[in-house]
Parts: structure tokens; sequence; C-alpha cells
């Protein structure tokens, strides 16, 4: 899916698999492996968020977008889940995510410099605990248990992930943050991400929204899939660990990917050139489909996707 060039040089590649879809479910790319089942990681996201919405979840849209995110651990992050945690009368303790630094360098720092630790409330996953948290205040469900794959609130983000994905789940795992991780294939996930896209009222409207009016809430100020959103009037995305990235377009045209190594460094980079070979042009798409490789502080070379 992408090679590394040095000085002129291809010392090393990344494979992978990508898949991109119109509205209908038309295949208009295809490279790989498609249709086996991967964990999409934290790509699921938007869906387990679009499942709790129609649980009973009510959020005002930027709180909304942060339970759809892997943050960044900025302040205004950390302030946002503890804004949800307090509307459902709860505070960080209640939390079941593993204490973590900020993703975002800036900011961990920060809090180094304030002799700060390690928290869970700062683990990029605690914008969708403290909205599974809400979601199960909201229905009288116990909180103790909430990531336990049995309890009501998993109960039902597997029932609507089946429905989004029109696949069956091939395998239940434990993620990062602990919270069960559902598999779909790529298919399955670029079809779901084109549902929600698409959507034109309920849960699915709510959260296309929600990320279209505060991506950076989804991820960061200074990550990559912010600025593609900013650069994609009306898309909506969401990276996921090992590599595995989903986008979709304003009309309803979806890509999936994961690159096998799990290297972060080649996903944007083939998402990038995948959304440019569907016709999809920018100059943030430009810039992001060619990597710099830096020799000596310079850059002597690039990493670049390979979809012929």
């Amino acid at each position: 899916m992408a090679e590394i060039v040095r000085s002129g040089f291809v010392e090393g590649h990344h494979r992978g698999s990508v898949v991109a879809l119109d509205a209908g479910g038309r295949v208009l790319l295809e490279r790989g492996d498609v249709s086996s089942p991967v964990f999409a990681r934290s790509c699921n996201k938007p869906l387990q968020a679009m499942a709790m919405v129609e649980c009973g979840l009510r959020l005002e849209p930027d709180l909304l977008a942060l339970a759809c995110s892997s943050h960044s651990g900025e302040a205004y992050h950390v302030a946002g889940v503890r804004r949800i945690l307090a509307g459902a009368g709860l505070d960080e303790r209640a939390l079941q995510t593993p204490a973590d630094w900020p993703l975002d360098e800036d900011a961990r720092e920060a809090v180094q410099r304030e002799w700060g630790t390690k928290a869970p409330v700062r683990m990029n996953c605690s914008g969708k605990h403290a909205a599974m948290l809400a979601t199960c205040v909201v229905n009288g469900w116990d909180t103790a248990t909430y990531l336990d794959p049995a309890h009501p609130l998993q109960g039902a983000i597997a029932a609507s992930f089946v429905e989004l994905t029109a696949e069956p789940v091939a395998a239940t795992g434990v993620d990062g943050c602990g919270a069960p991780v559902l598999s779909t294939s790529l298919t399955g996930l670029a079809r779901a991400f084109s549902t929600v896209v698409t959507a034109a009222d309920g849960a699915a409207a709510e959260v296309a929204e929600a990320i279209r009016r505060y991506p950076t809430m989804v991820s960061g100020s200074r990550r990559d899939e912010a600025a593609l959103l900013a650069a994609l009037p009306g898309a909506i995305a969401k990276a996921g660990a090992e590599a595995s990235y989903a986008v979709a377009l304003v009309d309803g045209r979806a890509v999936a990917l994961k690159i096998d190594d799990g290297s972060m460094r080649a996903r944007p980079v083939v998402m990038a050139a995948a959304l440019l070979a569907l016709g999809v042009t920018h100059p943030v798409l430009e810039q992001q489909a060619r990597s710099p490789v830096l020799g000596g502080g310079r850059a002597v070379g690039e990493i670049r996707a390979v979809l012929d």
C-alpha cells in the first residue's frame, strides 16, 4: 500500500488493504483483502456513539463528537469528558479507562510541568467511556460493569453495529481502553460510514453532524484527521489503532483501510491517495499523500502510496 523512499531508493514497504464504496454500496476501489474480519479499533467509535444515542443518550454536539473521539488529551478534551460525567451525576472515578498521558505532545508536557500524572480522564478513549457511563445512567443500568460484553449497553452496541455493517460479528476482543471491540470487514466498515454520513435524521444524522461541526473534538487541534475534515466539508472520519481508518464523503462515498503492520505513518498517506484516486481534490490531500522522510533534519525522501 505504501513505500518508503530515501534518497531515491525504496528502502521499505507497508502492506495492507483498502476499499471504497459509493452510496449504493458499489465497489469503486479495492486493493488487498477487504472481506475478512478485522478489528477496526477506534474507527468503530462513531458507530458505538450512534448506538448510545439510540439508547437515549443526549449530549450537546461538541460532547457527542467527544464521545466519538480518540482525543489528544488537550485541556478542552479533558474538560469535555468531565462535563459528560457531571451531566450524569458522576465524576472521573467512574471511568475504567487505564491511566495515561495525553496523546498530544504539548498537552503531555503541560501536564508534566505542573507535576501532573497519568490519569484515566486523560486517556484518549475517555470521551467514549464517559458517554457509555452516561448512557447507563439514562437507562438505569449498572455503571460498575459497563465494559462487560454481557452488559445491556454492550449488547445494544453490538446489535446496532451488526445492522450498520450488514455483517455478523465474527470476533469480539478487548480494545486498548478495556471496552469490547467488534470485528467487521473493511467493506462492512465502509458501508456503515456511508450509512451514517448520508443519514437525514435520527441517531446517525446526529452523530455525523457532531463530527462535522467539531472535528478537533474527535481527534485534536494538530491531528491529520481534523485537517482532512476541514478540507472536505460534510465528510466524517475516524482513525483507529493498528493503522485503521475510515472516511465518508458527503455524497455517500466511503473509504476504509488498514495497514497490516499497524504503522500509523502510512495511514494518512494511503487514505489521501485513495481519495485522490476517487477524484477528490484539495491541497491538504496532496500534502498528506506524500509524507517526508528525513535525513539530517531535512526531507530526503517520502512515504508514498502504491495503489496501482
